[in-house]
């Protein structure tokens, strides 16, 4: 018996002769919440609507709970789907919106009744089985878009970009809804987004794609801190990644200088992508930094400065607390362990990772 829930093996999928999906793996465990996180045209949402059964693989193999669901029709999988356009019925109330797939089912009335009281207490709106859906709020049709969906206690939850039509106040809210949510009804969900941000504040394991392939997969603090490539360090939060050499085990140069870094097994004056991120720049006294540079911009964050500083011919981005005027002059210093070393890739969209999750 497998040790995953859900298992894609060498899953391709093209459109009109462009592939979307190249031989794709990928793992979920039972009660995860996985995201599936990059650009638009990375295959993300391909991805999901193969597991929910909306599309079939050119190549390849689905796998659900140890059996082969890959050409199973979506009505008769054990998950269901909540899409970024919720697709109420605007002419049912909301009692018979949440009920309308029990119903299909031929459940019972008091099943029915004991089951939408339920959900739409799960949901937090209790009391709303007889409101209109127009008499709703974006993010109160949301929420009975997901009572509907659980309503049929499924083993999966799979959820499209389902926060992108809310008002950023609003979806930062459902963001802390979605992951009481996961933590009360128990089961897996699979999680579609372009915003980093969300992935890395709802996430047990994110998975990185562009152009059909993962480019990593990883808890978020992994993801953040430990980029595979310069593409997941660029998408993920803001960095500076500069060319670099790797002259030895623990030494790279970059910008013409040499710094101690804590990464090995690269080689010996082999290029390298090194990524810093700007929270981990230190300014310090033009004497005491490792390079010289000048502050070119300064702009208030709330939390933080984000502050440009010209250095040996880069541009760095620097974020601080510290208010720093245009034109002052300031070291750069950056400790070891906030360096991190990644290899060149052959190609932009080079197949990075195939990691067991």
């Amino acid at each position: 018996m497998s040790k995953h829930l859900i298992e894609f093996t060498d899953i391709s999928k093209s459109y009109d002769g462009s592939l979307v999906l190249d031989e794709l793996n990928l793992y979920i465990r039972e009660n995860e919440f996985l995201t599936l996180l990059g650009p638009s045209g990375c295959g993300k949402t391909t991805t999901l609507r193969l597991l929910g059964g909306f599309e079939t693989p050119d190549k390849g193999r689905i796998h659900f709970d140890g059996a082969d669901i890959t050409d199973l029709p979506a009505n008769e999988r054990k998950l269901n789907t909540v899409f970024q356009k919720y697709s109420l019925f605007p002419h049912m109330s909301i009692a018979e919106n949440i009920a309308f797939g029990l119903k299909i089912r031929k459940k019972s009335k008091s099943y029915i009744e004991d089951k939408i009281k339920y959900a739409l207490k799960l949901v937090n709106l209790d009391g709303f089985e007889r409101r209109s859906v127009d008499s709703l709020s974006g993010g109160q049709q949301q929420r009975i878009a997901i009572a509907r969906a659980i309503v049929k206690e499924p083993k999966v939850l799979l959820l499209d970009e389902p926060l992108g039509a809310l008002d950023l106040k609003l979806r930062q809210n459902m963001q802390y809804e979605l992951m009481r949510l996961k933590e009360e009804l128990g089961i897996t969900f699979v999680y579609v987004t372009h915003d980093q941000e969300e992935a890395l504040m709802m996430s047990d394991t994110i998975v990185v794609m562009n152009q059909g392939y993962i480019q990593q997969i990883g808890t978020p603090e992994m993801i953040y801190n430990e980029p595979e490539n310069a593409f997941v360090a660029d998408f993920i939060g803001h960095s500076n990644i500069l060319d670099g050499t790797m002259l030895e085990d623990r030494l790279v140069e970059i910008l013409g200088v040499r710094l101690p870094c804590v990464d090995e097994g690269f080689g010996q004056n082999r290029p390298v992508d090194v990524v810093i991120r700007p929270e981990d720049v230190e300014l310090v006294s033009p004497a005491e930094g490792c390079m010289e540079g000048t502050v070119t911009s300064l702009i208030f964050k709330g939390v933080h400065y984000e502050l440009d500083v010209m250095a040996n011919g880069y541009e760095w981005l620097v974020h601080t607390t510290k208010h720093i005027p245009e034109g002052t002059k300031v070291g750069i210093l950056v400790t070891p362990f906030n360096i991190q070393i990644m290899r060149k890739p052959e190609s932009s969209d080079e197949k990075a990772v195939e990691v067991d999750v």
